[in-house]
Order: C-alpha cells, then structure tokens, then sequence
C-alpha cells in the first residue's frame, strides 16, 4: 500500500460541523488564492485546543489536533469531544492523532496544553528537530517555579531559532466551537510571522488582531484570572454588582501595575487580553476561575471545589506566584494577596472581602492609589 498523506483527510472526524463561517473577505475574495494555506498542528485536545481547532478546520484550514490520549482521539475521530465539549459537533475534515511526530508535520505548531505543561511540550518539539517552527501558545499562565512568561519558557526549550507567539484574550472554548463572533490578540514572533499566522487564523467568526507588546499581553492574560477568582468569591458570598464592579476595576488597575514593572505598556492591560479577558472571565457561567471563587466563596474547600470543576483552573497557581512576584518587587497587589490568604491559609472569604473595604484611604490613581 502507498504512503497515505495524514493530511488529506484519512484520520477525519465526524460527518457534520458546526455553523462557521468560512474565512476572512480576503480569503473570500481570492486574495490569497495563489498561496499554499499553511498546515496546522494544534497539540492538546482540550477545550480551548479542540475548539480553535473545529474552527479552523471549519474555515477550511488544513488541522491536525493531537491528544497523548489514544481513547480520546477515537472519539475526536467521531466527531466529537465529549468530555470537554459536549455534544458539540466537530467538522469532517479536523484531522486527529495520538502520534506526536505526526502532529508536528506542519508549517504552525499550536501549544493547546495547560500552563504547566509547556516546558515538557515544548522540549518534545525541539527533540523531534521541529524547534525552528513557528509555535503559537493558548495557555493563560505564570511559571510556577521561576514566575517566568511561558514565552520565555517555552523560547529556552526550544532553543534560539524558535519564533514564540501567544493568542489570547477573550475566547471561552463554549461559544468559539458554536461559531459565536469572538475576538483575539496575537502576540510575539517576527512582524511577518504574526501577519501570516492572523491571516490564516481569522475569519468571518474569529477575528484576530496583532499586538507587538508580547510581555504585556502575556502577563494581563495571567493576571486576569486571579481577578475571575476574587470575582467568583463575590459571587460565592453573594455580595451584589456594586462589589464586583469596584473589584474589577480596582482589579485591573492592580494587574496593570504589575505587569507595567514586569515590562508591559499599560495600554495593553486595557486591550482584548486585558480588561476584554476580564470582562468575559469574570462575568461568565463558562469561566472555570470565576467557578472556582464562587464554590470556595460558598464554603468549599479548595480541593473540592477543583475536584469538583474537573479540569485545570490556571488562575490557582497563578495567585501564588504573583504574590511572591509582588512581594519581590515591592509592588502592593492588594486583591491577589486576599485571594491567596482565602486559597492557600484558610482566611474565610467574607473576612478577605472585609479587609480590601477597611484598607487605608487613597487617591483612586497615582502612586498612592495602591
């Protein structure tokens, strides 16, 4: 038998696919019809992972969406992925694989694990000799050990002739596989790279903006949820619109702080990976870090309530590493020490909410605005 190209379809899934529009008026209008559209890899087959990739391949990218899981490929094979996306259809010609070297055959290699997974993904990359690809990373995370971006981690693992770009921003996985208008910014690698990966990633239904401050953009996508965190434990203790509002605003005033020292611009915390991720996260029955804030508000535990959501909540290994940031750099982050007093020593959250309201007055901006 001859060779079988994996990326003409025989590893596809299902007979149906959601109702995405297909590609951007450029595509449309035949702009780019003398290029040879890149192939995607999008390795993690997890919610946000399995729905960039549904809508890419809907668009009619060429996608292969690889999982270390082979019980799990069998069911993206059908179609479908249950177990983080319901009973969400996903297109005929999303290609699925349990094979690593097969997934990195591609032009673009998406990182869709979670935060804590990027230096083992990434050095599994520069092991296969794909290291000089371009690889765009969707996780919303710190470092735990070193508090490092993971751009910066992923670049050491890979080595000096990678390109590291982010997509981030506002985007529950829910809503981006049903084709719901959904907007994002792309950060990092060359001027070039970037325009070439928003070219082939946007569409009618997602539209992708670029963005040179990778610092700032990456930072704000961590901070904001341990915002949803607190927001969640407004929730949980039923404390109103009034409390959430001032925690969010107060909130992003805090993260811009930081992330302005950890050297970001400050426009870029009021932009799409900013106060548009903020809103989202915070706001929305989707957001697993506002899931977690509200049951542990209520009075579970924290093993429980995570135990409880299933899947990996970024924001909680986030919290601590950005207290001990803070600390390091003499930077008051006032919301984010509450939430890890609530997480990790058992403050009660009603207590955490009390002491934010009785803290010393200041000016709502300037140094003393802290």
């Amino acid at each position: 038998m001859g060779h079988v190209d994996p990326w003409r379809g025989h590893r596809c899934v299902g007979d149906l696919a959601p109702p995405l529009q297909h590609r951007s008026p450029a595509r449309r209008h035949g702009v780019k019809a003398v290029v040879k559209s890149p192939r995607v890899s999008i390795l993690g087959a997890g919610s946000w992972g399995t729905a960039l990739a549904a809508t890419l391949a809907a668009a009619g990218s060429t996608v292969m969406l690889w999982s270390r899981r082979e019980e799990q490929v069998v069911q993206l094979r059908k179609g479908r992925n249950p177990e983080y996306l319901g009973d969400n259809l996903l297109p005929a010609t999303l290609g699925a694989t349990a094979d690593f070297d097969e997934a990195l055959d591609a032009d673009i290699l998406v990182v869709a694990t979670p935060a804590a997974s990027t230096r083992e993904i990434c050095q599994a990359i520069a092991r296969s000799g794909a290291g000089d690809k371009p690889v765009v990373l969707l996780a919303k995370g710190l470092e735990r050990e070193r508090g490092r971006r993971l751009s910066e981690v992923a670049s050491e693992a890979l080595g000096k002739e990678s390109e590291v770009m982010v997509l981030l921003g506002p985007s529950h996985a829910e809503e981006v596989v049903r084709g719901q208008p959904t907007a994002i910014v792309l950060a990092g690698g060359s001027a070039g790279t970037r325009e070439r990966v928003q070219e082939e990633f946007s569409h009618a239904n997602l539209r992708v903006y670029t963005n040179d401050d990778l610092a700032g953009v990456e930072l704000a996508g961590a901070l904001k949820n341990v915002l949803a965190i607190a927001a969640g434990l407004c929730d949980g203790l039923g404390l109103g619109d009034n409390a959430k509002g001032a925690l969010l605003a107060r909130g992003v005033a805090e993260i811009a702080r930081i992330g302005v020292r950890l050297g970001g611009r400050q426009e870029t915390f009021f932009g799409l990976s900013g106060v548009g991720d903020v809103i989202t996260t915070c706001l929305s029955q989707h957001s697993r870090n506002r899931a977690l804030g509200e049951r542990v508000g209520r009075g579970e535990a924290l093993d429980a309530a995570l135990e409880g959501i299933g899947q990996v909540v970024e924001g909680v290994d986030t919290t601590r590493t950005v207290v001990a940031i803070a600390h390091r750099l003499d930077e008051a982050v006032p919301i984010a020490e509450q939430v890890a007093a609530v997480l990790f020593e058992g403050k009660a959250p009603a207590d955490a909410m009390n002491d934010l309201m009785l803290r010393s007055l200041k000016a709502e901006w300037g140094s003393s605005g802290n």
